[in-house]
Formats: C-alpha cells, structure tokens, sequence
C-alpha cells in the first residue's frame, strides 16, 4: 500500500508539472502573437524553428531516455555505469552536433530559408542539443525518485522563460521609447523574434547548472558493451519517435519548402501556428488522459477483467474528447482572444485539428494491445504508415490549398493509424469497444457541431445558442450513461442529484 501511495504521488507530481508547464508555455501565444503580427512572419518563424527542434530532441536522444530506465533496473547491471555511459553517449554525441551545424551555419541557415538570420539556427541547435543532454539527469531524477527537483527544475524553466519573454517584449520595447540611451544597452528593436530563441538559450543554459549533483557527484565509466546493447534496445523506440514526431510537426517544417515561394509563406504558417494552439487544448486533455491511464492499464493486465475495463475506458474517453471537443467550439468565439485579432483567419482549422487529435488520443488508447503483448513494432508500422499518409496530402495539396491541407493531412494520417491499430489489434488481442454506443456519441456530437456552425449574428447570441447545444449533449450523456446514482455518491454536490 505504502509503494501505490508513493507512486500515485510521483506520478501526480509528475503529471502536473508537465500539464502546468504546457498550460503556462500557452501564455506565450497571445503575448507573440500580439506583439509579431501575422503580416511580419514573426511568430511563423518561431513555429517554423521549433517544429524542427522538436523532431532534432527526438533524433539527438535515440531513445535514450527509455533505454535507460530499462538498464538500470536490471539487476545484472550496474545503475551508476548505465547513467554514466548513457550521459557520456548522449553528450558526445550533442555536442558533435552543435559543431557540425556550427562548421556549416551558413549552408544550412540559407537550407532554412534563413540566410540573413543564421543565429536563428546556430542558437536553437545549441539549445536543443542541451535540453537533450539534460533529458537523461532529468530520466536519473524520476530513477532516484526525486519528483520534487525534477518538477522544480521544468516549471523553474517556464518561469524564467515567460518572465523573460515579458520583459523583452513588452516592458523593455515600452522603455525603449523613452529612454533610447539607456535600455539600449540591453535591448534593441532590430532583433525582433530573435529574443525568443536567444531566451530559450539562456533559461535552458542555466538549467543545466542546476544539474551539478548529478553531473559531477558520480563516479564516471564508460561500458562500450553496454553501450551496444542498450544501442540495439533504443532504435525501434528512435523510429516509432520520428514517426511520432513527424505527425506533429513536418507540416510546419516543410510548409515554407512546399507551399512555394510565395510573399506571405511565414505569415500563412505564423497564421496556422497560432490556430493549432487554440486546438491543442485537447492535447492538455489528452496528456491528463495518458498520465492516469498508463500506469493503470499496465495495472490491470493480470485481472480476468482487463479486456472489458479497456473497452470502458475507451468508451468514456470518446465521450469526454467529443464534449471538450464541443465545448470549445461552443465558446470558439471567447478562445479566439488567446491569439491576435490578425490570425484569427485560421480558425477554421481548430475543429480538423481537435479531430484529429482525438484520433490521436483513441491511437494511443489502442496502442496498448501490442505493449502488452511485447510487439512494440507494430507501433512503429502504424505511425510509419500514418505519417506517410501526412506528408502526401501536404506534398500533394499545400502547393494548392495552403495550411488547410496541413490540418486535413493530420486527420488523415492519425485516421490511418488509429484505424490500423484497431483492425490488426483486434486479431491479435481482441476487445469487444462499444462500437454502437460510440457511433452514436460521434453522430450526435457532429450534428450539434453542425448545428454551431450555423451562422449567429450577435456574438454574445451566438455563445448563448451554442452554450443550450452543448447542455444538450451534456444531458444525452446523462440519460444515456446513468449518471444520477454515481453523482448522487459524490459530496456536495450530490444532493442535486437524488
């Protein structure tokens, strides 16, 4: 008892500075977003730079970090030399990248599209090749099972950052004006976006100090054996990582390369960039999702019962994503202020992405079927697949249809995965989903999303039609899923319900 205590702890520890940590890293889309205009190509350039940073963390890891937790746990091998081989791997290798990229700045820069901005380039491969040597002190942390400096030290991060980004963006700019001589010293206006990259570099520099115990207080060996095993473990996790990744973010890297040589490229991508986070609010809910759900799949797979708890857990997955899904549609017309008036054009993206990233939480959902059973490449084959599926509705289409072939090309290739997840996984773990029962849900929820498409005059006429809709739904879920016994039990506010 006293162990699931523990872990239930950890785990919440854990899972709340991540949420908290993505929720708070959100704040920086309206403050960007009103201080780049859409026109400028500012903040298209930043989705641009961190797309491509995102698939490098993946690359410059190699499954590392999962490899590691493997090995040590082992009980034939020695902890301290699986940290410190894998930290000396990690590192050397992130530090060979920074100086290739360095040694050949300006081919890839001007590669980039950003020959007159080199230091965009050199500055964030340094910066993701720190954040992924800092990924294994940060895998020895949660090894020791020291939760609490490991969530210090991701939302310390996230503070400085957006205090930072506060204060070269708004409150120096705001000086600068008035005291030119002064504040000169330590800002200019021509740097522009550049201060957000610069700022990454500087609060993820100062993160690694904080490191020091786990970086000089062990003893240092190298195993080139060991090495080579956990080498052989880490490259199927590497594949199903770039596949993983690619189905967020090549339609961000690619759409300046694809969409042709148009004046507006970084403005129409800056104008996707800031929809799609609008959309990621389902990736919040998800992320709860998967943090409460992981450890309790693999919980219960000795219970006779395993294969019916899943299905009801995927059935009040759909029904919770499909309500989000609603309510934000419902009051799209309040969340639009997290971004600028000038990017309110994409929009019309939010409902394609929150689909898809309900595909993507029913993917993972039935993903388990091939861990449980120890095929983990089917998991690579699937999201190989899926991002195939991406990358040719955005090489296809783009060129025609601009960033709304991007958002298409999302649901397309996460459609593709979920659906071959579900058919093979039901010949080799069969679970019997409530398939009628989450047709329904899906129908009814798509008519009412109909239904708040319909154009409102007033705005504040709008919320309020849009709001009685989603009531709707909210009492469909009521009557069909009996909910008043189960509310009846819970205090305060069980009262209403009996």
């Amino acid at each position: 008892m006293a162990n699931l205590k523990s872990l239930a702890k950890d785990t919440a520890i854990y899972g709340l500075s991540s949420i908290i940590g993505r929720f708070l890293n959100y704040l920086l889309v309206p403050l960007y977003t009103a201080k780049l205009s859409a026109a400028s190509g500012g903040y298209g350039i930043i989705t641009n730079v961190y797309a491509y940073t995102a698939l490098l963390l993946v690359i410059l890891t190699y499954g590392m970090e999962t490899t590691f937790f493997r090995y040590a746990n082992k009980s034939e091998e020695n902890p301290n030399t699986v940290y410190s081989t894998t930290l000396i791997s990690v590192g050397t290798t992130s530090l060979l990248f920074v100086l290739l990229v360095l040694a050949f700045l300006p081919g890839i820069s001007g590669w980039m599209g950003y020959a007159a901005h080199p230091e965009y380039v050199g500055v964030m491969a340094t910066v993701v090749a720190l954040d992924a040597f800092q990924c294994i002190p940060f895998a020895y942390l949660r090894y020791q099972r020291r939760p609490i400096k490991f969530a210090a030290l991701k939302l310390l991060f996230i503070f400085m950052n957006i205090g930072l980004n506060l204060l070269y963006f708004v409150a120096l700019p705001a000086l600068y004006k008035h005291y030119p001589d002064v504040i000169g010293t330590i800002y200019s206006p021509n740097v522009g976006v550049g201060y957000a990259f610069f700022i990454n570099l500087f609060c993820t520099g100062l993160v690694t100090f904080f490191f020091w115990k786990e970086l000089l207080g062990i003893k240092y060996k190298f195993d080139w054996s060991l090495l080579k095993r956990m080498l052989k473990y880490a490259w199927p996790i590497l594949v199903l990582g770039i596949a993983g990744i690619l189905n967020q973010t090549f339609d961000k890297m690619m759409f300046p390369k694809i969409y042709g040589d148009h004046a507006d490229t970084q403005s129409q991508l800056g104008i996707y960039g800031a929809a799609v986070k609008i959309a990621m609010i389902m990736a919040l809910i998800t992320q709860a999702f998967r943090y409460a759900y992981e450890p309790f799949v693999f919980g219960k797979s000795q219970d006779k019962d395993n294969r019916e708890t899943y299905a009801q857990a995927m059935r009040y997955f759909i029904i919770f994503t499909l309500l989000a899904f609603l309510a934000v549609m419902a009051w799209i017309d309040v969340f639009k202020y997290i971004i600028a008036p000038d990017y309110w054009s994409g929009l019309k993206v939010v409902p394609i992405v929150m689909a898809a990233e309900i595909m993507m939480g029913i993917y993972f959902n039935l993903s388990f079927w091939y861990k449980l059973i120890d095929k983990t490449i089917w998991g690579a084959w699937f999201s190989g697949i899926g991002c195939a599926v991406l990358i040719l509705v955005n090489v296809l289409f783009v060129p025609k249809y601009g960033y709304m072939a991007c958002a298409w090309g999302g649901f397309a290739g996460y459609c593709t995965a979920m659906v071959l997840s579900y058919l093979v996984g039901q010949k080799y773990y069969p679970i019997r989903y409530p398939l009628r029962d989450i047709a329904m849900y899906t129908v009814v929820a798509a008519i009412l999303f109909a239904a708040m498409m319909l154009p409102v005059g007033n705005m504040w006429l709008a919320l309020a039609y849009r709001t009685v809709l989603l009531c709707l739904f909210v009492g469909f879920i009521y009557r069909k899923e009996h909910l008043g016994p189960m509310l009846a039990k819970l205090p305060v506010v069980g009262r209403f319900f009996k």
